[in-house]
Protein backbone atom coordinates (compact mmCIF):
# COMPACT_ATOMS: atom_id res chain seq x y z
CA UNK A 1 0.00 0.00 0.00
CA UNK A 2 1.40 3.27 -1.00
CA UNK A 3 1.51 6.49 1.53
CA UNK A 4 -0.13 9.78 -0.18
CA UNK A 5 0.92 11.71 2.95
CA UNK A 6 3.36 11.34 5.91
CA UNK A 7 3.23 13.77 8.74
CA UNK A 8 6.81 14.37 9.64
CA UNK A 9 8.11 15.86 12.61
CA UNK A 10 6.42 16.75 16.06
CA UNK A 11 2.29 16.56 15.74
CA UNK A 12 3.39 19.12 18.62
CA UNK A 13 3.79 22.05 16.79
CA UNK A 14 -0.06 21.25 14.94
CA UNK A 15 -1.45 21.17 18.04
CA UNK A 16 -0.27 24.19 19.27
CA UNK A 17 -1.78 25.70 16.33
CA UNK A 18 -4.88 24.78 16.64
CA UNK A 19 -4.79 25.80 20.46
CA UNK A 20 -3.38 29.19 19.43
CA UNK A 21 -7.10 29.54 17.79
CA UNK A 22 -8.81 30.13 21.49
CA UNK A 23 -6.75 32.52 22.76
CA UNK A 24 -6.97 35.01 19.20
CA UNK A 25 -10.77 34.56 19.41
CA UNK A 26 -10.77 35.09 22.97
CA UNK A 27 -8.04 38.89 22.36
CA UNK A 28 -10.45 39.30 19.15
CA UNK A 29 -13.61 38.86 21.88
CA UNK A 30 -11.83 41.51 24.53
CA UNK A 31 -10.89 44.36 21.97
CA UNK A 32 -14.37 44.25 20.91
CA UNK A 33 -15.99 44.67 23.88
CA UNK A 34 -13.68 47.13 24.57
CA UNK A 35 -14.34 49.40 21.51
CA UNK A 36 -18.23 48.67 21.98
CA UNK A 37 -18.23 50.12 25.25
CA UNK A 38 -15.87 52.72 24.88
CA UNK A 39 -18.60 53.76 21.94
CA UNK A 40 -21.46 53.65 24.44
CA UNK A 41 -20.00 55.60 26.86
CA UNK A 42 -16.76 57.44 26.22
CA UNK A 43 -16.22 58.83 29.47
CA UNK A 44 -15.93 55.25 30.92
CA UNK A 45 -12.91 54.18 28.50
CA UNK A 46 -10.47 55.04 31.04
CA UNK A 47 -11.73 52.85 33.68
CA UNK A 48 -12.35 50.03 30.46
CA UNK A 49 -8.83 50.11 29.29
CA UNK A 50 -7.87 48.64 33.13
CA UNK A 51 -10.25 45.62 32.25
CA UNK A 52 -8.92 45.63 28.97
CA UNK A 53 -5.43 45.01 29.82
CA UNK A 54 -6.31 42.33 32.72
CA UNK A 55 -8.39 40.47 29.89
CA UNK A 56 -5.51 40.86 27.40
CA UNK A 57 -3.03 39.39 29.61
CA UNK A 58 -5.19 36.46 31.29
CA UNK A 59 -6.58 35.38 27.70
CA UNK A 60 -2.83 35.77 26.30
CA UNK A 61 -1.15 33.63 29.30
CA UNK A 62 -3.49 30.34 27.91
CA UNK A 63 -1.27 30.83 24.94
CA UNK A 64 2.34 31.15 26.16
CA UNK A 65 0.52 27.77 28.31
CA UNK A 66 0.11 26.07 25.25
CA UNK A 67 3.76 27.18 23.89
CA UNK A 68 5.24 26.34 27.33
CA UNK A 69 3.85 22.79 26.95
CA UNK A 70 3.86 21.97 23.64
CA UNK A 71 7.36 21.81 23.87
CA UNK A 72 7.76 20.31 27.52
CA UNK A 73 5.73 17.18 26.50
CA UNK A 74 7.19 16.50 22.91
CA UNK A 75 10.41 17.14 24.06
Amino acid sequence: MDVLAAIEGSVNTIGYGLAAIGPGIGVALVFAAYIQSSARQPESAGYNRTWLVLGFALVEALALFGLVLAFAVGG
